[in-house]
């Protein structure tokens, strides 16, 4: 056995030992571990900006794209954000201990459903640092031990933040093995996880690129909560509003190009092209967006460079949409449903009947009306944060916030009953 397989297995140990004393630990000793998180996140930002600049450095000098850049680097801004989610997971309702259902059977017996954690969560992640810090807090806020690890291109960024975390729990008298990260850029480590440590583990989260999370899918020995690739569409139905889908359309793609939540594919309904997308189109361009389309849509859009069959299904992560004209609702669907990953799809529409139809069609995770595909995120949805994306149909869908992260268990009162 490699020393480096010694060491997880030791992690896996320490966390399974952990997970005890988190779990019955109280709400107000879980919060005040959280509040003493945000508080370390704002005291320490000057040395996690520091070591971010370490990673943001590392990572230009290995060419990687700006877009994913992006996504790797913190500001002051970045880390109050991060500092604040954290705050606001705090104050979220405590979801352990809820009764979800209670009845009682005819022979008295009284039997309850309660919110329990699911015990210790490997969380692997690429170059999101702020995961660190969201995965950790939910960890907490849930009942939940964590072990995460991240991607080498974010890992002294994490580590930094990471130390506000370990801060935070000894200030709650709660065990520092409960968030561990993996402090070896290693990818032996991963491999370990994916083993399950000897049993210690009970819920694999990948959160990154197709790759990482087919890897854990085909490997893990251990269940596995997927969040696969955001293969994004907006559709614009016929009945659409010219400025609001505009409007839509830009933000969807253009806020942050680098979320999972962008849009990859406008659909346009032929028939309304001519109204719709030369406005659309002239603001994506104004934007600083590429546009890649179809045959009929560059006839309409002269700027548009033509799409290849690999556009369709493609997550850009970069100020790139694939555009394309669709005879109706039902070749939208069709579209979605060849191309699309699950994620987050949207519609806009004026006509109610048209977007009901949608709404019910189309089998996603995140199903939107009139609204941008970058409120696919969990602290949009009320819930504090979260892990990620969920595209499995099994336990959580959709945004991971800590209610997701718990299972449930029975509790059965009687007054002497036997079975006959």
């Amino acid at each position: 056995m490699s020393d480096l397989d010694t060491a997880m297995l030791a992690r896996g140990r320490r966390a399974r030992a952990a997970a005890d004393a988190v779990r019955l630990a109280s709400a107000k000793m879980r919060s005040a571990a959280l509040m003493a998180i945000a508080a370390a996140l704002r005291v320490r930002a000057d040395d996690i900006l520091t070591a971010n600049a370490r990673d943001i450095a590392r990572a230009r000098a290995n060419g990687m794209a700006e877009a994913q850049i992006d996504r790797l680097a913190l500001t002051h801004t970045r880390v109050e954000a991060m500092a604040v989610a954290v705050d606001e997971v705090a104050a979220f309702p405590d979801p352990l201990g809820v009764e979800t259902a209670r009845w009682t059977r005819p022979n008295g017996l009284d039997f309850a459903r309660v919110r329990t954690p699911i015990g210790v969560l490997a969380i692997i992640y690429e170059s999101r640092p702020n995961v660190t810090a969201d995965a950790a807090a939910l960890c907490i806020r849930s009942g939940n031990v964590a072990i995460l690890r991240c991607g080498s291109d974010c890992l002294d960024s994490s580590l930094a933040i990471h130390a506000a975390v370990v801060e935070g729990l000894a200030a709650a008298d709660l065990p520092e093995d409960a968030v561990q990260l993996v402090d070896t850029p290693d990818r032996a480590a991963v491999g370990a996880l994916l083993t399950g440590l000897d049993g210690s583990i009970d819920l694999l989260i990948p959160r990154g690129g197709k790759s990482l999370v087919a890897r854990v899918q085909a490997e893990a020995r251990v269940p596995v909560l997927g969040h696969l690739e955001g293969i994004n569409h907006t559709y614009l139905h016929a009945s659409a509003e010219v400025g609001m889908a505009r409007d839509v359309v830009v933000n969807a793609k253009m806020r942050r190009v680098s979320v999972c939540g962008s849009t990859e594919t406008l659909l346009v309904d032929r028939a309304a092209a001519e109204r719709l997308l030369p406005a659309v189109a002239e603001a994506l361009i104004a934007a600083g967006c590429e546009l890649r389309g179809d045959a009929e849509a560059r006839t309409m859009v002269p700027a548009m460079t033509a799409a290849s069959d690999d556009d369709w299904g493609h997550e850009f992560l970069a100020p790139i949409l694939a555009i394309r004209l669709v005879d109706g609702l039902d070749a939208a669907v069709e579209h979605i449903r060849t191309h699309g990953s699950g994620h987050t799809d949207a519609i806009v529409a004026e006509d109610e009947a048209a977007a009901a139809a949608f709404l019910n069609r189309v089998d996603s995770a995140i199903l939107l009306w009139n609204a941008s595909t970058q409120f696919a995120d969990g602290g949009e949805f009320g819930f504090g944060g979260e892990i990620g994306i969920s595209t499995s149909r099994l336990h959580a869908r959709g945004p991971v916030g800590a209610e997701q992260l718990t299972s449930y268990k029975y509790v059965v009162r009687g007054t002497g009953q036997t079975r006959p």
